[in-house]
């Protein structure tokens, strides 16, 4: 009988040692310094954001007064700005219409759920329902889309919906990188059924 006791109060011992292991294994620890997830605050937030992009019809000097030229208008209802960060960017978290002109002064524009402008590099990255309207009826809807200020270039990996009521087709593809005015236009895949007027 007294083995039998021993045996059952090691048993009892045994679980209660592996029980308190496992609880004491919580982590407890209070991140400081370099560990905490540092607390990133923007240096202005402006609701209801309205940016007008314009350059000048000719180069002037110190003594000239010219005429601008408006080339696009970006609005959103929020804008939080994080240029005060090393790696600068505006983010607009309840998305933004960009509206572009071309040369004829014609407007394009582009609607998203998201948008974040990298400031350094000169990318806007949107997201979520992308849509563009072209001014002669050509639309592309993506779920992401990146615009290459510098280059005047916009491109997407994602998959893709071009419409082209002037060819009278509709496109579905993956990846597609293009110029602002849509004049060149490359998909990198497509699929799906795409009807193609014949001229005669």
């Amino acid at each position: 009988m007294t083995n039998k006791n021993t045996y059952k109060l090691k048993r009892f011992a045994t679980v209660v040692t592996v029980a308190i292991l496992f609880l004491g294994c919580k982590d407890n620890y209070k991140r400081v310094g370099d560990e905490a997830a540092a607390n990133i605050y923007p240096q202005g937030v402006a609701k209801n954001f309205t940016l007008t992009y314009s350059e000048a019809t000719k180069e002037m000097t110190t003594l000239d007064s010219a005429s601008t030229k408006v080339i696009a208008i970006l609005k959103s209802p929020l804008n939080k700005d994080f240029d005060n960060l090393n790696f600068k960017f505006k983010e607009f978290p309840e998305g933004l219409q960009v509206d572009f002109f071309d040369e004829n002064n014609q407007k394009s524009v582009i609607t998203a759920d998201y948008g974040i402008i990298y400031s350094q590099t000169n990318i806007i990255d949107l997201q979520g329902n992308v849509v563009i309207n072209v001014h002669d009826g050509k639309r592309l809807e993506t779920p992401q889309l990146y615009w290459d200020r510098s280059n005047k270039w916009i491109f997407t990996e994602e998959k893709f919906t071009y419409t082209n009521p002037e060819e009278q087709t509709v496109m579905d593809g993956q990846g597609m990188d293009f110029n602002r005015d849509f004049t060149f236009l490359k998909a990198h895949k497509t699929f799906g059924l795409m009807t193609i007027s014949e001229e005669e």
